[in-house]
């Protein structure tokens, strides 16, 4: 386990550790300025494939926050990858949002709009979900396609403490109709932080992955062998992590008591 004040490069989750929805966490702002004043990285590491790169690069910006293109990793782009290197020649079916479509056009993927002719779904936190989509997917799973998600979070964390369901609850449901369930191809698998570290260049043991869920944000900083903090800012409460079998190195308050830490 890593001291704090020797990392150099900060994964961090977005809801629940550095925003909720359109408000930002106490501390987060001056937490990112410092990092860039120390000479340190970071990037936003998200489940949460409703938005496409550039849709979160503004809206990190909207928040006051430093933030470029390399500054952001998406669920959705992990899976644009997977499927352009393993599944280049199927065609997809998207139950996913129109910015998730457009980021997956950037590696090439061939999307079936309607569903007609697809061989392989695809399920993403769907904010424009409708039943027409419900029922395409369940006849293409039906039918045998190849099934994946971008990510398993259960719930997705909004202003007031609230939440609403996330890309793997829509995987319980369709579960529940077809008896199915996808490959989930985002985070806690170790594969995002994987691309990065080569990216960067930086050794494991500089890199810290930050977030508020410890069954996908702490358990891909598990999986990957980097530093894993918890914020108890978002969905995990101290009671969650003392039952769970995922122990992470650090279990803070927030991101400002990282900021307290490195100062």
């Amino acid at each position: 386990m890593a001291q704090l004040k020797d990392i150099t490069l900060f994964l961090l989750d977005m809801d629940g550790t550095v925003n909720l929805g359109y408000d930002p966490i106490d501390g987060a702002k001056d937490f990112l300025e410092t990092l860039k004043a120390q000479g340190k990285n970071f990037i936003f590491l998200t489940n949460n494939s409703s938005k496409n790169a550039f849709d979160y690069v503004e809206k990190m910006r909207s928040l006051g926050f430093p933030c470029e293109s390399e500054n952001v990793f998406t669920s959705g782009m992990a899976a644009g990858m997977f499927l352009q290197e393993n599944k280049k020649d199927s065609l997809v079916y998207v139950c996913g949002t129109e910015s998730l479509k457009k980021e997956l056009k950037n590696y090439n993927v061939n999307i079936s709009e309607d569903g007609v002719g697809a061989d392989t779904v695809l399920l993403g936190y769907d904010t424009e979900l409708d039943y027409k989509k419900i029922r395409i997917v369940c006849d293409l799973l039906d039918a045998g396609a190849d099934y994946y998600a971008t990510n398993i979070d259960m719930v997705c964390p909004i202003e007031g403490g609230r939440y609403l369901p996330d890309c793997g609850s829509f995987a319980d449901m369709f579960e529940n109709a077809v008896k199915r369930r996808p490959r989930f191809l985002g985070k806690p698998d170790r594969t995002m932080i994987d691309i990065l570290a080569k990216r960067e260049g930086v050794d494991y043991d500089k890199i810290a992955m930050v977030g508020d869920r410890i069954y996908t944000d702490v358990k891909t900083g598990v999986n990957a062998g980097v530093t894993s903090i918890l914020v108890l800012s978002g969905e995990t409460t101290l009671e969650d992590c003392e039952k769970s079998d995922v122990n992470p190195d650090y279990v803070l308050g927030s991101v400002k008591d990282i900021l307290d830490a490195i100062k």
